[in-house]
C-alpha cells in the first residue's frame, strides 16, 4: 500500500485515546492572584504533585497554555514499569552512574510501580490499567547483550523478574522474524493514558487544587521568599514554584529549556482487526519495545481491537499524517501479516530527552522541577511529581535518589534542537550497519 491508501475512510490526524477522552478544551481562565504553591504543566508530574501537595493540605494552582493534559501525558503509548526503563536510554548503564546510586535509583524504581498502582487504588482512578508485561525485541545480535545487563540489573533488584529469550522463542510474543531475541520484564504494564491524566486532574481537584487551562507563563521574580509569577492571565503570588512541563519547556525558563532536548515521536492506530487477529499477532498481549536507536513502540489497544504503533518517524517537525505513512511500513515491515490494513489516525508529541537520558528531579534558584522523561514518562513523571511536592513540603522526607543527578547541559544549546536531524542520520546509520533495514 502506499500514499493515501494507507489511510481508512474517516482518518483523522488525533489521539486514538482522544476518541474516548479528549483533553478539556482550553479557555483563558481567571487565575487566583495568591497560591500556596504554583506549579507550570498540567500534565503527569504536574498533577502528581499538585495531589501529593493537596493531601498534605497545601493548596496547588496548576497552570498550562493548553487544555490540561494535552500534551505528551495524553499522547502516550500508555506504556509503563518501574526500573524496567532506566536502562532502556543508555547503552550501559553501569559505566554512567556510581555503583551505590545505580542500585538506590534501581529501588525507587522499582518502589515507584508499587506506589503507581497503589495511586490507582486510592484515587480510584479507572484507566483500563493491566499488569501485562513489557517485551523488549533484540534487533540486532550484539543488542541481547544489553539485555543481559538488564535483566541482571532487575533481578538482582529482588523485585522483578526478568527473562531472556533466545531467537527461536521470539515467536511467543509476536508474530515477527524481525527480532534476533528478546527480553521479557514482568512488573510492566498498560494503562489509557487519556483516561489517565483525566483521572489524575479529578484526583488533584479533589484534594483541592485549582485547574487553570490557557494561561501562559511569562516570567518570575522572588522577593522575600515570595515568588511573583507574571502569567497570560495576571500575576500570581505563590510561596512555591514547580515547572513541570516537559517536552514542552518554553522560553520563559531559559534555564530548564537548555536541559532538555524536544523530540516528536509519531504513533498511529490500524484500523479494527478484531480480537482474535490481534491476539494471534501478539499473544501474550503486552507493551513491546525494543533496542534500535530509533525504536518502536506498540501494543494492543486496550479492548484488544486494533494495535497502535509508535516511534521516531522524523527527526524533523511534519505533519502526523506524513509520520503516519512512514510508520504504517515500519509496521508492516515488523509484522507482514498486516500488510493491507489501514490506519485510523496518526498523532504525535513531544517528548522531553535530558542530555544524560534520566529522568531528573530537583530545584534551581528555589524553583523545583520533575523533567526529561526520556520517552518513558507514566510511571517516573508520577513518582518525580510526588518526589517534588515532598521537597516542596521539606521537613524530614527522605530525599530521592534521582534529586542527586545533576540536570546537565551542552554549550551552546538554547532549546532548540538544531542537531536533531543530524543525530537522526546518524542514529538510522547505526541501525542500518546493525542489520536492520526495513523492507529488507
Amino acid at each position: 500500500m502506499s500514499g493515501d491508501a494507507v489511510f481508512a475512510p474517516g482518518f483523522v490526524e488525533q489521539p486514538w485515546w482522544w476518541d474516548d477522552a479528549p483533553p478539556e478544551p482550553a479557555t483563558v481562565a481567571h487565575v487566583p492572584e495568591t497560591t500556596d504553591a504554583l506549579i507550570v504543566g498540567g500534565g503527569i508530574a504536574g498533577l502528581s504533585t499538585a495531589i501529593e501537595l493537596g493531601r498534605a493540605g497545601v493548596k496547588a494552582l496548576v497552570v498550562d497554555r493548553e487544555a490540561i493534559g494535552w500534551g505528551a501525558s495524553s499522547r502516550n503509548g500508555g506504556a509503563l514499569s518501574g526500573a524496567g526503563a532506566l536502562g532502556r536510554a543508555k547503552t550501559n548503564l553501569h559505566q554512567a552512574v556510581e555503583a551505590k546510586l545505580l542500585a538506590e535509583m534501581v529501588d525507587e524504581a522499582e518502589a515507584s510501580f508499587e506506589d503507581f498502582e497503589a495511586l490507582l487504588a486510592r484515587e480510584g482512578i479507572d484507566c483500563a490499567y493491566r499488569r501485562c508485561g513489557r517485551f523488549v525485541g533484540a534487533h540486532a545480535p550484539k543488542a541481547m547483550d544489553a539485555l543481559k545487563r538488564r535483566a541482571d540489573m532487575l533481578n538482582r533488584s529482588g523485585r522483578d523478574t526478568a527473562e531472556i529469550l533466545d531467537r527461536a522463542r521470539v515467536g511467543e510474543e509476536l508474530a515477527t522474524e524481525r527480532y534476533h531475541g528478546g527480553l521479557v520484564i514482568r512488573r510492566a504494564g498498560g494503562l489509557h493514558p487519556g483516561r489517565y491524566v483525566r483521572g489524575l486532574a479529578a484526583a488533584a481537584q479533589r484534594h483541592g487544587a485549582t485547574l487553570a487551562s490557557g494561561v501562559e507563563l511569562r516570567g518570575w521574580s522572588r522577593t522575600d521568599g515570595i515568588f511573583r509569577v507574571r502569567t497570560s492571565g495576571g500575576e500570581i503570588a505563590a510561596r512555591a514554584l514547580m515547572i513541570a512541563t516537559n517536552g514542552y519547556t518554553g522560553r520563559a525558563t531559559p534555564w530548564h529549556r537548555r536541559r532538555v532536548i524536544p523530540i516528536a515521536s509519531y504513533m498511529i492506530a490500524t484500523e479494527e482487526l478484531g480480537e482474535a487477529r490481534v491476539r494471534r499477532l501478539l499473544p501474550k498481549l503486552r507493551v513491546y519495545g525494543d533496542t534500535k536507536k530509533i525504536l518502536y513502540y506498540f501494543r494492543p489497544a486496550p479492548d484488544f481491537s486494533r494495535i497502535l504503533f509508535g516511534g521516531r518517524a522524523s527527526f524533523r517537525d511534519e505533519a502526523a499524517r506524513h509520520g503516519g505513512a512512514r510508520l504504517h511500513r515500519c509496521l508492516i515491515d515488523l509484522i507482514p501479516d498486516l500488510a493491507g490494513t489501514r490506519i485510523t489516525h496518526a498523532w504525535k508529541g513531544s517528548l522531553a530527552f535530558a542530555f544524560d537520558m534520566l529522568p531528573h528531579v530537583g530545584v534551581h534558584d528555589g524553583v523545583h522541577f520533575a523533567l526529561g522523561c526520556n520517552g518513558s514518562g507514566v510511571v517516573p513523571m508520577t513518582h518525580l511529581g510526588r518526589c517534588a511536592a515532598r521537597m516542596i513540603l521539606g521537613g524530614g522526607n527522605t530525599a530521592s535518589a534521582f534529586a542527586r543527578l545533576p540536570l546537565p547541559g551542552m554549550p551552546l544549546y538554547t532549546g532548540t534542537p538544531w542537531f536533531m536531524p543530524v543525530v537522526g542520520n546518524w542514529y538510522r546509520l547505526r541501525d542500518w550497519l546493525d542489520g536492520w533495514r526495513v523492507g529488507g
